[in-house]
């Protein structure tokens, strides 16, 4: 049987450098919720950020929706998993060098991000992007060690 991560085992555990699994609401009433893999960063005191396209089918059905859930997971055994859930509370253009630049050093690295984020910057995302961020307000959390000592 599973165990609950405690808070701070959890605010560790997406903490860490891991892809999530963002899902919203569909608006359109004839599709499944829209779900991708995202990159995130996450804070017990800002709560979770992601970027991306404001016009994507992502995008307008965070807009319309103004809540998200993100679930990040371990990908070797011992396996753990978060469920996050909450209002988006705020939603702005995205800036390369202040929010782009960090984190896509946390997923590339250092010379890599900044290739990232100069790709980004002459591709023109600067017009389309958002910074969107979700204050968790319900949590599901497990810890699958036990069950495999």
């Amino acid at each position: 049987m599973p165990t609950r991560l405690s808070r701070s085992e959890r605010d560790a555990f997406l903490s860490d450098v891991r892809v999530g699994v963002l899902s919203v609401a569909s608006n359109d009433p004839d599709r499944a919720p829209v779900s991708a893999p995202v990159w995130y960063t996450y804070s017990p005191e800002a709560g979770v950020t992601v970027i991306m396209n404001g016009k994507s089918r992502k995008g307008v059905a965070i807009e319309t929706a103004r809540r998200f859930s993100l679930v990040v997971q371990s990908e070797s055994v011992p396996y753990r998993y978060v469920a996050v859930e909450g209002p988006v509370v705020g939603i702005r253009p995205a800036d390369g060098p202040t929010d782009v630049l960090p984190l896509a050093i946390r997923y590339l690295g250092e010379d890599p991000g900044a290739a990232y984020t100069k790709g980004w910057t002459e591709a023109g995302a600067a017009e389309t992007d958002l910074v969107y961020t979700m204050k968790p307000t319900h949590w599901n959390t497990a810890d699958f060690t036990h069950d495999l000592a």
